[in-house]
């Protein structure tokens, strides 16, 4: 009966020090998770809000940015440090043309029903 204990155990073992591909999370999704992470940060550190972030990096993970976001504002208050303006300006968009018309409203006319009556010429 130990030996068929330690049989199994011995396999158990050897592959507790194994990394086994595709057990682990995916390399490429921590990455961006983490580099999402940082551009949270950095929006925080440059004094950006979080809906100005979101909107200047599309492709970041939101849920990332927004951790990002608030670890290093926690960390600057907590330590009294100042954010360092951007000198990149948020993008806007432009206003519309001022020689455009509003647009307006189609209304269809009102035709006559065809009945019974209105097919005689």
């Amino acid at each position: 009966m130990m030996f068929f204990r330690l049989l199994l155990l011995v396999p158990a073992l050897l592959l507790a020090g194994c990394d086994i591909p595709g057990l682990g999370p995916d390399p490429k999704t921590v990455q961006r998770e983490a580099d999402s992470k940082a551009t949270g940060s950095a929006c925080r550190y440059a004094q950006r809000g979080i809906e100005d972030c979101y909107t200047l990096n599309p492709k970041a993970l939101k849920a990332a940015v927004f951790e990002g976001w608030k670890e290093m504002d926690a960390y600057m208050r907590e330590n009294k440090i100042e954010g360092a303006p951007s000198v990149i300006p948020v993008p806007v968009a432009p206003p519309p043309p001022s020689d455009a018309k509003p647009k307006e409203e189609v209304v269809e006319e009102a035709k006559p029903k065809k009945g019974k009556g209105s097919d005689k010429h």
